[in-house]
């Protein structure tokens, strides 16, 4: 959801989302949300279950109507996002079918074909603080250039070159982002086990990690 909310702010669509989701009506096992998504700060098992439950169709709602520019990354947020959450639930079966790990992997497939949608917002602290640190020394680099040739250049002149400056320092840091982010952490190739433990020890549900006094 971390990643689904930084695309969400990106794309200026957090009202939306908000708005669906307290727009979901009521059915059973399922209450009606009394706070926007973001008001929420404490999220327990229950909580999320049922999140996976609708997440697909409230976040389908908040990116309709896209502009040109948003088409295709709204497409793939969309599949990336159905694709996990076919896999979750399917996970949870009680009882598998010879095919359901087969559809376990399809869908894990579509995952990681679309994944990288989200990779500039899935960016750690470590590189925040990186890119941070780099816009800076370049913010320096770059003003100390000026005072050198500050009495050359024209009003029209500078103005120019501190837009061409914004510029480069942004796509700096845009590169150094896309370079730095990955998936490549145990919570992403944890899912790759899980089609295989289903064909070995049969439905996830009959085990547990909880010690019982």
């Amino acid at each position: 959801m971390e990643w689904v909310e930084g695309f969400l702010k990106k794309h200026k669509r957090q009202h939306a989302f908000d708005d669906a989701w307290q727009e979901i009506p009521p059915y059973p096992g399922f209450s009606v949300q009394q706070k926007a998504f973001r008001e929420i700060t404490q999220w327990q098992g229950k909580k999320m279950s049922k999140l996976g439950h609708c997440i697909s169709a409230v976040l389908a709602s908040a990116l309709q109507n896209p502009d040109s520019s948003q088409d295709q990354d709204f497409t793939s947020a969309l599949r990336c996002v159905g694709a996990l959450v076919d896999f979750t639930l399917m996970a949870q079966y009680r009882s598998h079918t010879p095919d359901t790990p087969s559809y376990m992997e399809s869908y894990l497939q579509i995952f990681h074909r679309t994944k990288d949608i989200f990779l500039e917002v899935c960016t750690s602290k470590a590189t925040c603080a990186q890119a941070n640190r780099q816009n800076l020394e370049l913010r320096e680099l770059m003003a100390d250039q000026h005072t050198k040739e500050v009495h050359q250049r024209t009003f029209g002149n500078r103005r120019r070159l501190a837009d061409q400056e914004r510029v480069e320092r942004s796509d700096r840091r845009a590169d150094l982002i896309w370079r730095e982010n990955h998936f490549n952490f145990i919570k992403i190739d944890y899912l790759t086990h899980f089609a295989s433990h289903v064909r070995r020890f049969g439905s996830i549900s009959m085990y547990s990690t909880e010690i019982e006094n």
